[in-house]
């Protein structure tokens, strides 16, 4: 077997992934879900294994989408998608769906990278008393900075495949 020897990056990420929360308890609770989590598809799966109760997706979240699908990036339509699909699992599931929060405006809009519009999600989860959803490792160590419950939740990697010299021949 290949081992893989990994960048001075990856060796940080794995160390900050050390203590973050990976499990919930099947109990009703108050969820706010990052747009990371949409994104990745987490949420029904989690639901199936038996997370019920408030589920909260904060309007920075939907603005984020809409700007994503505007600009015809598939995340936004994938995300879209999936918050659509969260209004037919509440009809066979024991949780609930809203929408709260402020839009971001334009300076948190410009300042996104920065983490302004996570610091409006953080914002939304901790006036709620909620658990925080995230497959984002900065929004994860940040909220957990803050002191906020968190899900974290780790999206696949893809490995890129490598081309080897048998490629040129195959044509």
């Amino acid at each position: 077997m290949k081992k893989i020897k990994k960048t001075f990056s990856q060796k940080i990420k794995i160390k900050a992934r050390k203590g973050l929360n990976r499990k919930f308890e099947q109990k009703i609770k108050t969820y706010v879900v990052d747009t990371s989590a949409i994104i990745n598809k987490f949420l029904p799966n989690l639901v199936a294994r038996g997370l019920k109760g408030k589920i909260i997706i904060p309007n920075a979240v939907m603005a984020e989408l809409e700007n994503l699908a505007n600009k015809g990036n598939e995340a936004g339509f994938i995300g879209l998608e999936e918050v659509t699909n969260l209004h037919h699992l509440k009809k066979k599931y024991p949780l609930s769906v809203f929408f709260a929060g402020q839009r971001p405006d334009i300076k948190q809009i410009k300042y996104a990278k920065s983490g302004e519009i996570d610091a409006l999600i953080r914002e939304l989860a901790f006036k709620n008393k909620a658990t925080l959803i995230t497959a984002d490792l900065v929004q994860a160590k940040a909220s957990q900075a803050y002191g906020l419950s968190i899900l974290f939740l780790r999206p696949k990697i893809i490995e890129k495949k490598k081309k080897s010299w048998f490629h040129f021949f195959k044509k």
